[in-house]
């Protein structure tokens, strides 16, 4: 998992609340669980004009010009900003890794549905949870103002914006630490494997039937 600690990058406004993990990655795209590809379906259904299909040469499609992903001002944004209950719905891993692998490292909205932004961050995603009145303000200086980027520190627990002053944000602690060190769950068995392969070891010689193997016999 990549590690998350100081991004800075274009904001792209999601003007949409109850936005469901469907409208971020269709159903039709969750066969693969490589967790690599889904970019370019990211919000299939609003950003073509067709109806995506697996194994698609997406470059051919039609694009829908009035999304908001497809305007020219917000392309390679890293930061989206959304609006409340964000990836509701079905609890689908796929939707952050859509989000994630089009190049969206941080996500700001009043709120989240639980699975999906527990998901997040065990996806290399920081959703963030800010009140309402500072999302709004966010959406009105973003679409006044083109180029409109956002500094997210997650060591320090900061949003700088553009004039110099600077947002704060809560996150959890052990999921701070997951996301500063790249760790998700395999990681964080991982930095116990010694401890694993110590506890192996004392088990086998403890209890050695527990690993006999016995030979089958035949008349």
């Amino acid at each position: 998992m990549n590690k998350f600690i100081a991004e800075k990058g274009l904001v792209l406004p999601l003007d949409r609340a109850n936005v469901d993990t469907d409208f971020i990655i269709p159903k039709q795209f969750l066969k693969s669980i490589k967790r690599t590809g889904f970019g370019v379906n990211l919000f299939d259904e609003h950003r073509y004009l067709d109806k995506g299909l697996p194994d698609t040469d997406n470059s051919q499609r039609p694009i829908n010009p009035d999304f908001v992903l497809n305007q020219p001002r917000y392309k390679g944004a890293k930061v989206l900003l959304a609006k409340d209950n964000f990836g509701c719905g079905s609890s689908r891993e796929h939707a952050p890794w859509a989000l994630e692998d089009y190049g969206f490292r941080a996500i700001l909205a009043p709120s989240y549905a639980d699975i999906f932004f527990n998901n997040c961050f065990k996806n290399g995603l920081l959703p963030i949870v800010l009140d309402k009145a500072i999302i709004s303000l966010l959406f009105t200086e973003v679409e006044a103002n083109q180029g409109y980027q956002l500094e997210v520190d997650l060591e320090q627990q900061t949003i700088l914006k553009p004039d110099g002053s600077k947002i704060e944000f809560s996150v959890d602690a052990f999921r701070k630490n997951c996301l500063l060190n790249g760790l998700d769950d395999i990681g964080l068995t991982l930095e116990e494997s010694e401890t694993i392969r110590s506890f192996e070891e004392n088990w086998r010689n403890s209890a050695p039937w527990y690993f006999t193997t016995t030979s089958a016999t035949t008349a």
